[in-house]
């Protein structure tokens, strides 16, 4: 089976794209108004991008309306924005937080955890996510899709701080990922959480290399 899907419908009932480039990490992204409105939302077209200095993006599809994203808006409008790590225990959180609210509503009000604040600017965050960046808006690039929902904001931020709990910190100084369990996107309806993971290392790599992969600055 293959197609275009520039010129040719889709020969199946859904979409294969989604469910092809996955697991996706979830940007479970807070961030306030001018007006003050605490919003928090979920992107599954979240990475990031280099580790020196730390950068990372995410990218916004538009409503139908042609309206952008309250989550854009206000890292824009703010400068600030954070990313909280979505895990299997606050998956229910994370999924109500999807919920599309007018702007004068917070989806911080339908949730149950607990707002701490980062430290840059007054942005929320949750205090039960183990791992959390305090990002500082960049840029917003535009790619037109040929519908407006398919239109997307591309938000370039630079992590400015970083939160860890120490509970998830191993004895070598990892993060235990087994144990925080992170969930991500996968297509249509469907997630999934990291609970096994394994160990790979390039053969013949040089110091050099073994620190980009191990996200060191520098080799030592």
């Amino acid at each position: 089976m293959k197609y275009s899907p520039h010129s040719e419908p889709c020969p199946l009932p859904f979409s294969p794209f989604k469910s092809c480039t996955v697991p996706r990490p979830i940007g479970w992204i807070s961030s306030v108004s001018r007006d003050g409105i605490e919003n928090i939302a979920p992107y599954s077209q979240w990475q990031n991008l280099t580790f020196d200095p730390p950068m990372v993006m995410f990218s916004a599809n538009r409503y139908p309306d042609g309206r952008r994203k309250d989550t854009v808006v206000n890292a824009e409008e703010i400068g600030w924005f954070v990313w909280n790590m979505a895990t299997y225990a606050l998956r229910e959180a994370v999924n109500i937080s999807a919920m599309a609210l007018p702007p004068q509503e917070s989806e911080w009000d339908r949730l149950d955890v607990t707002r701490d604040y980062a430290d840059n600017a007054r942005i929320p965050m949750v205090r039960e996510s183990p791992c959390k960046f305090e990002c500082r808006h960049i840029g917003t690039h535009v790619l037109k899709g040929r519908s407006t929902v398919g239109t997307i904001d591309v938000v370039f931020a630079q992590v400015e701080k970083i939160h860890i709990d120490d509970r998830v910190i191993r004895a070598d100084g990892r993060l235990d990922i087994q144990a925080i369990q992170p969930i991500a996107r996968m297509g249509y309806f469907d997630y999934t959480v990291v609970r096994e993971t394994f160990e790979m290392r390039v053969p013949g790599s040089d110091a050099d290399a073994r620190a980009g992969l191990e996200g060191r600055a520098e080799a030592v």
